[in-house]
């Protein structure tokens, strides 16, 4: 496929359109609350400390996870709203597992995830089977799926959890040694690593890409996501297409807590991150469900949170702004592409226009 030069500017056109109206809308809502404009964004945006920075990347992983998992989703149409019970009941499920050492380290990681990935492709099957057999609504199906995941896990750490002495919560077993990841040094002079599951987030992206766009199952998701009746007449099975794709994002989901499990937390407990699922929904449309765009949205989400953090300390100012940043550019990020998109197919109506008039065979149609 030739790149055109026209298709690249309109494309980096879209998110620099909405970084100035989000930067634009911030600032009028600062200066109507009385708060310092220029000291927030000279807070917000000064160079992190490498603490800071190692949080930020850490953070950018796990909500990259949960992004690829929403978009896969997305891909179909479907909207699994259901990917924070996935993740939590799937974490939960690993974490007995890796915490009873039936393997040496390696192969403990690794089965640990084949049995995260097992039961939040379950848990997300559950409501792709009620959505093909009964035309249940994902929508509905996920969200009780969410609060039944949440009673089980709460079930499950009082039946097998251990509460340590002085502890008013409950956690599984701490895993082996020999199963804990140190982390990957890359920041200079930062006291803390790298979750070395970095590695993990790579994967999926790259298999997700690579599905997606290479693949006839990808190829078929993609087309039944588009219209059902045309990948219906097309001889796709859509009621299968609809199951794998919940399936294929719970099994995915059930990877999101992986790199803090084994690189940080060790075991399992009611304080283990909750609402992963939800920043990945949001991610996903920032990062438009493309493997390298929501790498990029995933670290600005997680910068804007790490940012926030000194707010209060440098402006005086509180930091739930930064909801108010993240939302902007959400709303804003999902109008500049549909703006850019009905531009450039009226761009593209007034070429085929010019040639047609001009008895010119349009550029890209078939005899």
């Amino acid at each position: 496929m030739k790149l055109s030069p026209r298709r690249l500017a309109l494309n980096l056109s879209a998110p620099l359109l909405a970084v100035v109206v989000a930067f634009v809308v911030t600032s009028v809502v600062l200066i109507a609350v009385g708060d310092p404009v220029g000291l927030v964004w000279q807070t917000l945006l000064s160079e992190p400390r490498p603490r800071t920075l190692v949080n930020t990347f850490n953070s950018a992983i796990t909500y990259y996870i949960a992004a690829v998992a929403v978009a896969i989703g997305f891909k179909m149409k479907l909207f699994n709203i259901g990917v924070d019970g996935q993740y939590r009941l799937a974490t939960f499920a690993a974490a007995i597992f890796a915490g009873q050492g039936y393997l040496p380290g390696p192969l403990n990681i690794i089965f640990a995830m084949l049995v995260a990935m097992a039961v939040g492709g379950f848990w997300a099957g559950i409501a792709g089977w009620l959505k093909v057999r009964r035309g249940v609504s994902e929508v509905i199906s996920t969200i009780m799926l969410n609060m039944i995941s949440a009673g089980l896990v709460g079930w499950g750490l009082r039946t097998w959890g251990h509460r340590a002495e002085g502890s008013n919560t409950r956690n599984t077993t701490t895993i082996p040694e020999s199963s804990q990841l140190e982390g990957l040094p890359l920041v200079p002079d930062a006291p803390n690593l790298v979750y070395t599951l970095l590695v993990l987030a790579v994967i999926v992206g790259g298999v997700y890409w690579f599905v997606v766009n290479r693949t006839r199952l990808g190829f078929d998701v993609r087309a039944t996501g588009e219209s059902e009746t045309v990948a219906l007449a097309s001889g796709v099975k859509v009621s299968r297409m609809v199951l794998l794709a919940m399936i294929g994002s719970g099994a995915v989901a059930g990877l999101i807590g992986m790199p803090a499990f084994f690189g940080a937390d060790h075991s399992y407990g009611l304080n283990f991150q909750e609402g992963v699922g939800f920043i990945g929904i949001g991610v996903a449309l920032l990062g438009r469900n493309h493997a390298v765009g929501m790498a990029f949205a995933a670290l600005l989400w997680s910068w804007l949170e790490k940012a926030s953090d000194g707010l209060q300390l440098q402006a005086g100012v509180s930091p739930a702004l930064v909801y108010i940043i993240q939302g902007v550019i959400l709303l804003a990020v999902v109008i500049a592409y549909e703006v850019v998109h009905r531009f450039e197919q009226r761009l593209e109506q007034k070429q085929v226009t010019r040639q047609l008039d001009a008895g010119a065979p349009a550029e890209g149609a078939s005899a």
